[in-house]
């Protein structure tokens, strides 16, 4: 009985509906989520959180084909697991015990990663050493020397400074010829001595934007260069800087021909501001920077002096990458980057073709379900992708996915280095150069700063780079191709002095700027901007030809040009600065293909329910990304305010707060207007205060104050279990209270009650004369337990393996309409039929777990009572 009104329940609460359509043989639940290519298969080894071990981030093949794995906050495991078509599946598994003391207590883990080469276990530890396991964050090599099967000797290799944690230190990987170790390490890591530097270690914030750190306080502490790559000896005597500028990469992997490649992470409280970068595909080449600053200070892919990526991904939480090389998989899955995404359980398919002195990119989904948290995988010694779910204390579970069909005839032997183009072959000479100070190497490198490829341009200048400064500086002050010049004064800014501000200026402004196309005006008004942020603004005479040089050619017909053109006109303070900028500020508009990636957001917002109702929110009133950007830098401008200029800008502050940013939007706005009040007349100051939308904000400025009443928590995770005994005599409840709290859980979003709310999903009501409230609750704290095809999400897989997800609204002969975000019901997607392969419904609900979360358990009672109820004030919830 009670299963049957479960059902009819969810065919009123917006539910989204597992896989329909007739009788299906059992399969693993665990299995059954997942959505794979055709010709795999998956299984389910393990559920290492059923055995009281952990959950599992970190794993790695020993040489006898052994699997071990690491519990994020705990132990290291080894795993015997058992052969593809064994009966039993489950592997033998045995913690190990580490150093020499034979007690419980835990010798090595706590880690992100490991890695099983030159007969040793490298750990890498994430941890702040305490009484239960003393060792801190930093690499450490296990050995058995004794022979015992265990690893008794533990060397540390080194401890990192900074701030452990999950933006710390994370995988390493073997080098292609295997004599070294590559290491990867996120943004909250200082980077430590090293014996040499392929990027030369003068790393400056260099952006001229006014300064704003994130309002609520991520990474402030943090400054250049980020999140940084660094190869080492197996004894871990030797360190070099390979690479830096991410953000929190937590893998990286080589392909066929030794070329190194990563997936760095988001920083989504930034979503809708225009510093915004989304997670993607890196190229980690010599000496390569990848522009990671911190708050508004993120560089731009556009800027000639750090390299764009390979392939932007979209929102995520990355966590694994590794290459197929050794997958017994058909040619096109075995020669392919793989990419892991937390959040949203995506594992990426990514397959690079050599392009110049770097790669294009085609990626597709490859396995994805939901909730799926990936956190890493490799390929087995029997060909096999082994993979893992878990991280943050999870529910964590190991699979092995294999292929079955015939690969017999599959002989492509993937990349090799015959088939690198001559940018390739040019930039990978260039590097050779970037060890240190070598004789011919300005010589040889020179011609390549106007190279065509921006791969190839960037190598040669960190070639030349890394020659002393005495050889190349008056050759740089003296070139006339405007390419080279501009390349070589970026070089002469990173390693001169303020005495030679003048002299660099004066050379770039010797180039004809009207005669350059859109890519060399870039890269020169960069060039300009690296040597202001460096040495200074200039004065007199130099400045008033700076600005007369730059002042002729804004606003130009590019976004992208016009903000680097605005902060260096405002850092010089610019007359016509302030007035041009306002201008633009009312009329910009933003690039269509503006952050373009491959998995688009709004595909997201049902694949994981916590973070999708994030999204869901920010994409019902996306910021202006170009305005933004304008009203940051002329909340920094000195110079050029009037009262008509004041009037403009602070009008358009207090319309900017009616958008929906990611988290941080609301304080980024805030600060901006902050900066700009600074500068106005101590008398006008609360007038402009108020224009500004300053009553509209709470005391930290990093929310709108809600009129309506908000929950006063504590909240909690809330379960059945816990909230079940709550609703067992409702009684005495607040009418007021209940109707506030089921607008503070977004509730009225989807739903009416008495004829007040949204209509996305059913009128509730009713709902109390139907359902018992035990039966309401689960529901709603579990929406996707039962599911009801009413009002179920669909899930469109596309002939290039992507796939759209949301409700089917209708269709027509050539396509599919899907409303994707709850929030936006009516903006919705259209799906061309002919490239459509399968439909298959969604197993997530629409309607998003965990709104009641910030409830205590009065506040869980009244709304309750006001869902039973429906909204009658006369009902007996409140007698």
């Amino acid at each position: 009985m009670k299963n049957w009104l479960m059902a009819v329940l969810m065919l009123l609460i917006v539910g989204a509906c597992g896989e329909g359509g007739g009788e299906q043989k059992e399969v693993d639940p665990k299995v059954a989520k997942l959505k794979l290519p055709s010709g795999f298969e998956a299984e389910h080894l393990y559920s290492p959180g059923e055995n009281e071990q952990g959950s599992w981030v970190g794993m790695t093949f020993d040489d006898k084909g052994r699997l071990l794995t690491v519990d994020q906050y705990g132990a290291i495991y080894r795993l015997e697991v058992p052969a593809i078509g064994a009966d039993s599946l489950t592997p033998k598994v045995e913690k190990l015990i580490v150093g020499e003391n034979g007690d419980d207590k835990i010798g090595m883990g706590y880690a992100q990663a490991l890695l099983y080469a030159f007969n040793s276990l490298y750990v890498m530890v994430n941890h702040r050493a305490n009484d239960d396991f003393d060792k801190s964050t930093g690499i450490y090599r296990l050995q058995d020397t004794d022979g015992d099967d265990q690893f008794e000797t533990i060397n540390t290799l080194r401890e990192f400074t900074g701030s452990p944690g999950e933006h710390g230190p994370h995988s390493m990987v073997v080098s292609p010829d295997g004599t070294s170790i590559y290491i990867v390490v996120g943004n909250h890591i200082d980077v430590p001595e090293m014996d040499h530097y392929r990027i030369p270690r003068v790393w400056e914030d260099d952006n001229l934007i006014p300064e704003i750190k994130d309002p609520r306080g991520h990474a402030n502490s943090r400054g250049a260069p980020g999140g940084w790559v660094a190869k080492i000896d197996p004894e871990g005597k030797r360190w070099e800087l390979i690479s830096v500028g991410y953000r929190n990469p937590f893998d990286i992997a080589f392909n066929e021909v030794g070329d190194l490649f990563t997936y760095d992470s988001d920083m989504e409280w930034d979503f809708g501001m225009p510093w915004y970068r989304p997670t993607r595909i890196n190229h980690v080449t010599s000496g390569s920077e990848y522009g990671w600053r911190t708050g508004n200070k993120k560089w731009s892919p556009d800027y000639t002096d750090n390299l764009p990526a390979v392939l932007n991904i979209g929102q995520g939480s990355p966590t694994n990458v590794f290459y197929g090389t050794n997958a017994k998989f058909p040619s096109e899955y075995r020669h392919a980057l793989y990419a892991f995404d937390w959040s949203f359980g995506i594992m990426y398919k990514i397959n690079l073709r050599p392009e110049g002195g770097s790669y294009t990119a085609i990626g597709e989904e490859f396995i994805s379900g939901s909730p799926l948290p990936l956190t890493d995988g490799v390929i087995g010694p029997d060909g096999a992708l082994y993979f893992m779910t878990g991280g943050r204390r999870l529910q964590s579970d190991l699979y092995r996915v294999h292929y079955t069909g015939d690969l017999s005839d599959d002989v492509d032997g993937g990349l090799t280095e015959a088939d690198l183009p001559e940018a390739h072959r040019i930039r990978r000479s260039l590097e050779a150069y970037h060890s240190g100070p070598q004789a011919g190497a300005v010589d040889f490198a020179w011609p390549y700063l106007k190279h065509e490829d921006r791969f190839v341009q960037y190598a040669a200048r960190i070639a030349v780079e890394q020659q002393p400064l005495a050889e190349w500086q008056s050759k740089a002050l003296s070139e006339t191709d405007p390419r080279t010049l501009t390349q070589a004064m970026i070089a002469l800014a990173r390693h001169g002095s303020a005495t030679q501000r003048n002299a660099m200026l004066q050379a770039l402004m010797g180039i004809d700027y009207g005669s350059l196309n859109e890519e060399d005006r870039m890269n020169l008004s960069r060039a300009i901007e690296v040597v202001i942020a460096r040495h200074g603004n200039p004065s007199g005479a130099v400045r008033s030809q700076l600005i007369s040089y730059l002042d002729t050619h804004f606003p130009a017909e590019s976004n992208r040009l016009n903000r680097v053109l605005a902060k260096v006109l405002v850092a010089l303070e610019a007359p016509s600065a302030v007035p041009e900028l306002l201008g633009l500020l009312e009329t910009a508009e933003d690039d269509p293909n503006f952050q373009k990636t491959l998995t688009a957001s709004s595909d997201l917002i049902m694949r994981n329910p916590q973070y999708g109702l994030d999204i869901a929110n920010m994409l019902a009133n996306v910021p202006p990304a170009q305005q933004t950007y304008y009203a940051t830098v002329l909340g920094g401008a000195k110079a050029g305010w009037d009262e008509e200029s004041y009037e403009k800008y602070f009008n358009w502050t207090h319309n900017a707060f009616q958008y929906k940013g990611g988290r941080s939007y609301v304080g980024f706005i805030d600060r901006a207007r902050k900066m700009a009040l600074s500068t106005v007349p101590e008398s006008k100051f609360a007038y402009y205060d108020e224009l500004s939308g300053g009553k509209m904000l709470t005391g930290s400025g990093n929310d709108i104050v809600v009129s309506e009443v908000q929950p006063e928590g504590p909240g909690r995770r809330w379960t059945v279990a816990e909230a079940a005994p709550l609703v067992e005599n409702l009684e005495n409840r607040d009418l007021e209270k209940g109707k506030a709290m089921y607008g503070a859980a977004l509730c009225s979003s989807c739903h009416a009650i008495g004829g007040e709310g949204g209509a996305v999903g059913p009128d509730l009501t009713q709902l109390g004369t139907r359902f018992a409230p035990k039966d309401i609750l689960e529901a709603t704290l579990d929406p996707s337990a039962v599911i009801s095809d009413q009002y179920a999400a669909t899930v469109f897989v596309m002939g290039d393996k992507s796939s759209v997800v949301g409700r089917l609204i209708r269709e027509d002969d050539e396509n599919y309409y899907v409303s994707q975000n709850p929030f936006a019901p009516d903006v919705i997607k259209e799906v061309p039929k002919e490239q459509v392969t399968s439909i298959k419904e969604s197993e997530v609900s629409v309607m998003m777990p965990g709104l009641v979360n910030r409830l205590n358990e009065e506040e869980l009672k009244d709304l309750m009572a006001y869902l039973v109820s429906g909204g009658n004030p006369n009902h007996e919830v409140y007698q």
